[in-house]
């Protein structure tokens, strides 16, 4: 046991001491901002926000660490939005006057600004897959990053705009179709690219790219027909810390799964001979789509336990078979049993795939249909 220890502690303290000095940096720059927030907003926060506040650091610090691209994502995000929270001085009027507001750095439009990198980077990842071309994978990329960075950037000032409506009114925004549609998009995108990085290919991109598309038409189509990007003011049910960390590790699920399924397709064509010399090994897609749907059912578990724990001090209960809860445990389950089938019985191939991708199905009615089609006490997000 005491050789054990001493190798963990050997293990940790060679992972700390291989670190950059750029590192340590971006390590105290997060320290420093979470400080500064506490010192400026305390006041604001009670104890368990505090400490979620503490915990991002060495989280994302790690995250930093072990995935230098999103280093870099955080800083330039962190930048853009305090840019944007500088121009507006507190008068948010100032979205109509000031021209970087105006055009680049306001969420709405930093969000369509997202959108509008989303769709192009579709379109160079298939013309990349298409032509056998390199460089339409590279834009493809890149531009994905970019949507990556003003997409959060968007909502993290939204979040600011939020507030200078009124103490009252201001929420981290993670409250309605609208909001959630963005993030949906930006941790979908965002595990794609460790994914492009992980496993040095860009060819399942295009794929993906899909999906993601396909929620930015669903956005855009919401937000002008029903001006959905107004900030409204939460509903009592909505007004808890607890949405803070629920919901966001409840679209990492969904994120994830949506991945999953997307890889499946890239999966089947290939088992099908349809662009069989464009894409990875069979093994390599076996292993994207077994480690998102890993990653995604932890993610799913966490959320819908926090979800219990937030319905039992919100309506009084921790379960009530409202129709989000009923398929918020049939997805869950549809999961387990993959996971299942697949580290008892070694569920491989195109029956994996073909389940992954109608996980998708399934995923996008607890998503979207329930709020379409049924109604109970999660209401507050119909359509």
């Amino acid at each position: 046991m005491e050789l054990t220890q001493n190798s963990a502690f050997e293990e940790n303290r060679g992972l700390l001491k291989g670190r950059s000095v750029f590192d340590w940096i971006f390590a105290a720059l997060l320290l420093a901002g979470a400080l500064f927030s506490l010192n400026r907003y305390g006041e604001f926060m009670d104890i368990y926000e505090k400490g979620i506040l503490l915990a991002a650091v060495p989280t994302f610090a790690g995250l930093g660490w072990y995935w230098r691209s999103a280093r870099t994502l955080t800083l330039l995000i962190g930048a853009l939005s305090l840019a944007g929270i500088y121009f507006y001085a507190g008068n948010l009027a100032a979205a109509q006057t000031r021209f970087f507001l105006k055009y680049l750095l306001s969420s709405q439009s930093a969000i369509l600004w997202m959108s509008t990198l989303f769709f192009l980077s579709t379109l160079f990842h298939w013309g990349g897959l298409i032509a056998r071309s390199s460089f339409g994978g590279a834009v493809g990329t890149k531009l994905c990053s970019a949507a990556v960075m003003l997409g959060f950037t968007g909502l993290m000032v939204r979040w600011y705009e939020s507030y200078l409506l009124g103490a009252d009114i201001g929420h981290i925004p993670v409250s309605n179709l609208y909001e959630v549609f963005v993030l949906f998009c930006l941790i979908t995108a965002l595990f794609l690219l460790f994914y492009e990085q992980k496993y040095a290919t860009r060819a399942v991109s295009p794929f993906v790219m899909l999906v993601i598309s396909a929620a930015v038409g669903f956005l855009l189509w919401y937000m002008t027909s029903r001006d959905a990007h107004e900030i409204q003011p939460l509903v009592p049910a909505l007004q808890s810390w607890w949405m803070k960390i629920h919901v966001p590790a409840n679209f990492i699920g969904y994120g994830t799964f949506a991945l999953a399924a997307m890889v499946g397709v890239a999966y089947l064509l290939k088992a099908k001979g349809k662009l069989a010399d464009r894409l990875p090994p069979l093994e390599v897609l076996d292993d994207i789509m077994y480690k998102a749907i890993a990653v995604g059912f932890a993610f799913f578990t966490i959320a819908t336990i926090l979800g219990a724990l937030w319905a039992a001090e919100a309506w009084g209960g921790y379960w009530s078979w409202d129709p989000k809860e009923t398929w918020a445990l049939i997805v869950w389950l549809n999961y387990a049993a993959w996971l299942h089938m697949r580290l008892m019985k070694g569920l491989r191939g195109q029956v994996a795939a073909w389940w992954a991708v109608g996980g998708l199905l399934v995923t996008t009615f607890a998503f979207l249909g329930v709020n379409m089609f049924l109604s109970g006490l999660h209401s507050y997000g119909e359509l």
